[in-house]
């Protein structure tokens, strides 16, 4: 799990005059803690909900940033802070020139540069060696990307492509959740079968005492389990499946944040599956897009009003849950004891451990990257 992280002193510039700050606490941004798992996209927004006439606001690894669409059309992330006297810039205007601060007028084009000090002139004054940090932006499968890593994004590494966003015979829709807990604890939960005939009694599985056969691959950037057993997911197996196909269920974990759940009947005949990308806010809080993608032929339009509402109260139970674990993690820490059912749980916390740690040990020293590893694992559900 995430250490918390380390406090600093930093003593500010400002005049120690009455009101104003001399010295503060603050910690160490996560993205400045979490080594290697910052150099990655992150889902900032739904493409939607990105315009050019009102920023939003997002924060993503302990930082804020403000999203806006430019005058053709493209996403823009800028630090959302403003350089003069640290007020929010998405409360602000977009502007031909840029976002102004809602404070004081200043305005930051669309890479961050000072383009505009209304005090300093009749028609302003732009001063060019003033930068707001900006952030590359990709938009994907309905989604806005954030490259968080600073510097140049790495072209090996590019946003998690969302199975069946916008293919023929797929229909899909996305889930905004927001999770009192970290990344870690969400993809395992995501991926976690045992726990649904507890969680989910009723509305997903019951428990049927039923013997379950898996394989449990972790290679250098994923783990993946593939379940033998026939297996069945409520009461809307019927209505799923009602020629009963057999099934193949799949559950996928993907560096650094993604979670890929497949339910398919038959030769891919009919299908369900729930892709989640996770954007961390901090060790505690995390955002989740979830994208439901969804093959049933004619019945596509039957589940289009249906499907939403099945999945929240199901994804609602897992906020409850996860809320739950939080709260333990924040009054007493993380002390885990495992079982061979976990395998996935402990296979997915050594790569996210390693990448943490920029692949060091607590000296300093490098360590080897967890080992590609297949275990055949039984559970009982």
């Amino acid at each position: 799990m995430t250490t918390e992280p380390k406090v600093i002193t930093i003593v500010s510039a400002a005049s120690p005059c009455a009101g104003a700050p001399s010295v503060q606490s603050q910690a160490v941004p996560m993205r400045e803690s979490c080594g290697d798992l910052k150099n990655y996209w992150y889902a900032a927004a739904q493409a939607k909900d990105v315009n050019a006439k009102k920023p939003l606001s997002v924060v993503i690894m302990e930082t804020r940033i403000v999203l806006w669409r430019n005058a053709q059309g493209q996403a823009v992330a800028l630090r959302d802070r403003c350089l003069h006297r640290n007020t929010f810039l998405s409360p602000g205007d977009i502007t031909d020139q840029g976002i102004k601060c809602p404070y004081h007028g200043w305005t930051f084009d669309e890479q961050g540069v000072c383009v505009n000090v209304p005090s300093e002139g009749e028609n302003g004054k732009a001063y060019p060696n003033r930068k707001v940090e900006n952030f590359p932006t990709q938009e994907a499968y309905g989604l806005i990307w954030v490259w968080m890593g600073g510097g140049e994004p790495d072209p090996a590494r590019q946003p998690f492509p969302m199975p069946h966003y916008d293919e023929s015979g797929w229909n899909t829709y996305y889930m905004k959740t927001h999770f009192d807990n970290g990344v870690t604890s969400l993809v395992e939960n995501f991926m976690d079968v045992p726990h649904t005939v507890f969680v989910h009694k009723g509305w997903f599985r019951d428990r049927k005492k039923l013997k379950v056969d898996s394989t449990v691959e972790r290679t250098p950037n994923s783990v993946l389990v593939t379940y033998h057993a026939q297996d069945a997911i409520g009461f809307t197996e019927k209505v799923l499946n009602p020629k009963g196909l057999p099934m193949q269920h799949t559950d996928k974990f993907y560096m650094p944040n993604n979670t890929r759940v497949d339910y398919i009947y038959g030769e891919d005949e009919r299908g369900f599956v729930i892709t989640s990308t996770c954007t961390p806010i901090n060790d505690h809080e995390t955002t989740v897009f979830t994208l439901i993608s969804y093959k049933f032929g004619w019945a596509n339009a039957l589940f289009r009003t249906f499907l939403p509402w099945y999945t929240r109260q199901v994804i609602q139970q897992d906020v409850e849950i996860m809320a739950n674990q939080g709260r333990s993690f924040k009054e007493q820490g993380p002390d885990f004891k495992s079982t061979p059912a976990d395998t996935l749980h402990v296979f997915i916390e050594s790569l996210r451990e390693h990448a943490q740690a920029n692949g060091l040990d607590a000296d300093g020293k490098p360590v080897p990257a967890p080992r590609p590893m297949t275990r055949e694992v039984v559970f009982w559900i």
